[in-house]
């Protein structure tokens, strides 16, 4: 058992005139509702934002909160910070100065990620459930037209002069190119695999996560719009960030299924050179630099938390515990005014009350199945979320609580084309697999079930 953006001139350069203590470091908490708020300069968690409640409260059909709270942006001020949740179908723009809600817009089915032009005119939103960008007006807080994309769209980022915006998909395996003065698709990408979830961009390259084959694309940002390379980054490639400082350029990758954020040099005419793996805490997930490039701050998903990395010596130097399943991160200069900056801001509560397990093979061998499991409270029951590699692809596998009178099966998922899979159920779990005076702890365990019948994949790590 164990415990424990993406344009470059936003993430590379800070506010002038204003000191680190003004910055702020934002995670999305799926599981919590929440937005989490971290002060770069002391590593220290600052407090919540709260946007829905828990679930099974966030069931209700009279429920009007935030559902499932995803993906995050910022605008070229640094002072708006949109918030995306996918069950809501809702963008959410906070002060980052006050840490109020000033408006929510609500757009198509299962939003993303959203990002501001470099002009701050316009809020552009990939609807990964539908096949359109909405491009939103944050001023009259509502949707103004929608740019037609393949099916799925998965995040948008600009080009920083604004001329092009780049959209992989999590559906179709295309990224698609638009012209920002006409608003139409100008190329269409060939994605490696279809499932893009995230992206980099800068005026010379575009690199996108392909997190269902473990790869990374990395694209030119400029007409034909060709691709340089493909990396084999490893299972559950999760988000990509650049950053500059003084020993160069470079890129930071998140791998969920290894635990690891990998760390490119970027060199003009030449294929990027892996210089560094980093060892992290669970699931590694929403990535970004630090305005001056000293620092990298990666989510832990399945650890719910941020660990810092330094990208001079690229080893971690801070562990910050936030909400529940944290998604995209951002690090925004300048976003506030003032050194506090905590107003309106809450404790964790029950988002801090979790469990986090491993699982196994059930023998030494050739076997390379591994998954990292999180139980977190949600009041009277829990969430569990499972994210195993090693896994064969197509093949279903069942999720069992054993144990007790007869064991119990808890989730059916099946294994995607690089091996991978996540998945999540409800139920009073974390009890069940803590042992108490009364009762001894049941155990998860991982099985397939096909032709060649049951068979033991994973079991719980003692």
């Amino acid at each position: 058992m164990r415990f424990l953006l993406i344009p470059a001139l936003l993430t590379a350069c800070a506010v002038p005139g204003l000191a680190q203590t003004a910055d702020r470091v934002y995670t999305a908490d799926q599981t919590s509702n929440t937005v989490s708020v971290i002060d770069p300069a002391t590593n220290k968690f600052l407090g919540s934002i709260h946007l829905g409640d828990d679930v099974p409260a966030a069931l209700s059909p009279l429920y009007h909160g935030q559902l499932l709270v995803h993906g995050l942006g910022f605008s070229p001020d640094h002072k708006t910070l949109d918030v995306i949740s996918i069950g809501s179908n809702s963008v959410t723009l906070i002060d980052t100065q006050t840490n109020l809600v000033k408006g929510t817009i609500y757009v198509g089915r299962s939003p993303h990620e959203g990002f501001f032009r470099p002009d701050g005119k316009e809020l552009w939103v990939a609807v990964r459930g539908e096949n359109y960008i909405s491009v939103i007006d944050p001023m009259k807080m509502k949707e103004v037209r929608r740019i037609e994309t393949a099916n799925g769209p998965g995040m948008v980022l600009f080009r920083p002069d604004g001329k092009y915006a780049f959209v992989p998909s999590s559906f179709t395996p295309e990224m698609d190119v638009i012209d920002t003065a006409t608003y139409k698709v100008i190329a269409r990408v060939p994605q490696v695999s279809p499932f893009s979830p995230n992206l980099a961009v800068d005026q010379d390259e575009v690199w996108c996560t392909l997190k269902d084959s473990g790869k990374t694309q990395v694209v030119s940002a400029k007409p034909p719009f060709k691709t340089l390379a493909t990396l084999e980054t490893g299972p559950i490639s999760n988000h990509v960030t650049f950053t500059n400082n003084a020993a160069g350029r470079f890129a930071y990758v998140s791998v969920g299924g290894t635990d690891q954020v990998l760390a490119y040099r970027r060199e003009s005419g030449a294929a990027p050179r892996l210089i560094a793996t980093i060892k992290t805490g669970d699931l590694p997930h929403g990535i970004w630099s630090s305005g001056d490039g000293s620092k990298v701050y990666v989510g832990l998903e399945n650890g719910d938390s941020v660990q810092a990395i330094d990208t001079m010596t690229n080893r971690i130097v801070a562990t910050i515990p936030v909400g529940q399943l944290p998604q995209a991160l951002v690090y925004v200069p300048g976003a506030v005014s003032s050194n506090a900056g905590t107003a309106n801001l809450k404790p964790l509560g029950i988002s801090s009350d979790a469990l986090h397990l491993e699982l196994v093979p059930p023998t030494a061998g050739d076997s390379q199945a591994h998954a990292s499991v999180s139980i977190n409270s949600l009041g009277p029951i829990d969430n569990l979320q499972i994210a195993a590699t090693g896994l064969t692809p197509g093949k279903k596998y069942d999720l069992i609580l054993t144990g007790g009178s007869e064991p119990q099966k808890l989730a059916t998922f099946g294994a995607g084309i690089g091996g991978v899979a996540i998945a999540q159920t409800l139920g009073p779990l974390k009890h069940a697999v803590t042992p108490s005076q009364t009762a001894p702890a049941m155990r998860l365990e991982v099985r397939s079930n096909d032709e060649n019948g049951e068979q033991l994949v994973l079991k719980q790590a003692l």
